[in-house]
């Protein structure tokens, strides 16, 4: 029999909870809705534009695309956030509660479990839209190469690595609330930065060959290209790595992880395929500008930062008794984070525009700094134009998607940027950007 939750007894905190959350996902839903339709609409008026640069021969494929994955997206969102409702209001989740108190193997395992259970969850109710995304959006649009089998083995990999990975941490987190009450979210802060650190080093030595194939690049053209601009970057690596990502899927990319003597770079076998040699070194470039001009460090602070703000709400809403009652759940530290997360998640994607601020100028820096490096912007603008091409990305989202969700400028606006950096003429592109 299910028992529904007394909301009566707590109707402001119900209201604000619902607003927080349903409001929140109502409104990004929102922005995803105007952002299909502004870069459809941008689309169909710069069609020429697209073509010629992006070599795309069907803009309305790209149309297509974009709406295919948000729509999914959105879907899979709202589909989640139901279960999640429906499992406070009808009781469900105190009946879970209650019933792992009832193991009584204390409050570290037992939450560490409750967490695990969560992701096990979480993943189940994603599996229906991943299924579609990957078999059937990522298979019309000529993406996805992945076996059924393939699928399976990763999404059991996954699960198995993130089970691990959760409890850890979940444990870790719980026996600071324990040990330290008072301190525990500066425990815990350390406790990420330590986990992030040391993610850095274990994910492309450990956790990326369980699903890739990595293969150095030691001699050949790639490897001039690669210590050209190594050489005229003031960089030294030993480590760098063709990916073979056409196992899964026809999307391509590179990326820079790492550091001190665990540094490497990556570049996915579809990038080697599909670039000329200077555009891939200037997208090497852009990607130890990163290194070069501290980025990662600069965002590794700011997102430590933001952790600790979510941390220290976390820390006022443990000690709330109405968080609790408003749900009938006890009180006790992992019903208590799971809980306040639910508070905490929203209004730190409202304030994801802070966050991208930073992103932002940390990817011009880059662009201008591969620029400098290659003596020439042309090859980046031509790297990007063949990834957003090739990738069938939106290169007009709205201004206020943008705002909310871009930590890189709009591809059209990079392009202008890199060719003002030289001082090549901008006009198409600037007013492709203005919108005139």
């Amino acid at each position: 029999m299910i028992d529904l939750v007394p909301i009566g007894e707590y109707p402001l905190a119900h209201a604000a909870f619902l607003l927080l959350v349903v409001g929140s996902s109502a409104f990004f839903s929102y922005l995803a809705i105007l952002n299909v339709r502004h870069g459809r609409a941008t689309l169909e008026r710069e069609r020429e534009w697209v073509q010629s640069m992006f070599d795309v021969d069907d803009p309305d494929q790209v149309s297509a695309y974009h709406r295919a994955k948000t729509t999914i997206g959105q879907v899979q969102s709202w589909f989640t956030l139901a279960v999640v409702l429906l499992a406070l209001y009808t009781g469900v989740a105190g009946g879970v509660v209650t019933w792992l108190q009832g193991l009584d193997y204390g409050p570290v395992l037992t939450g560490s479990a409750f967490f695990v259970a969560v992701l096990i969850g979480t993943q189940a109710l994603s599996l229906p839209g991943d299924l579609y995304d990957t078999f059937v959006v990522e298979e019309r649009f000529g993406f996805n190469n992945q076996t059924p089998s393939l699928f399976v083995r990763d999404l059991l990999i996954q699960l198995l690595i993130s089970a691990v990975l959760v409890g850890a941490l979940s444990a870790a987190i719980l026996a600071t609330v324990e040990t330290l009450p008072t301190l525990w979210p500066v425990a815990a802060l350390a406790i990420f930065a330590g986990f992030s650190l040391a993610m850095l080093v274990v994910y492309p030595r450990v956790i990326a060959p369980l699903f890739n194939d990595f293969e150095p690049v030691e001699s050949g053209e790639l490897r001039d290209g690669v210590e050209r601009v190594f050489d005229r970057a003031g960089f030294t690596c030993d480590d760098v790595y063709v990916m073979d990502a056409s196992r899964r899927s026809g999307h391509s990319n590179a990326y820079f992880v790492g550091f001190g003597r665990t540094k490497r770079v990556v570049l996915y076998d579809t990038l080697v395929e599909q670039m000329e040699l200077r555009q891939l070194e200037s997208v090497l470039a852009h990607e130890l500008a990163h290194w070069k001009r501290a980025h990662i460090w600069k965002q590794f602070v700011a997102s430590l930062a933001r952790i600790g703000v979510a941390l220290a709400v976390l820390w006022v809403l443990l000690d709330a008794t109405w968080l609790y009652a408003m749900f009938d759940l006890p009180q006790t530290p992992y019903v208590g984070l799971a809980l306040g997360a639910l508070w905490v998640s929203p209004l730190l994607d409202l304030t994801s525009p802070l966050v991208n601020r930073l992103s932002l100028a940390h990817e011009r820096e880059a662009d201008a700094f591969a620029t400098d490096v290659m003596g020439d912007g042309e090859p980046l603008v031509g790297a990007l134009a063949s990834l957003t091409g090739e990738n069938l990305s939106n290169p007009f989202p709205h201004p206020l998607y943008a705002t909310f969700h871009y930590d890189h400028p709009p591809i059209p606006e990079r392009i202008r940027y890199i060719r003002g950096l030289t001082s090549e003429e901008v006009d198409e592109t600037a007013s492709i950007v203005d919108g005139s």
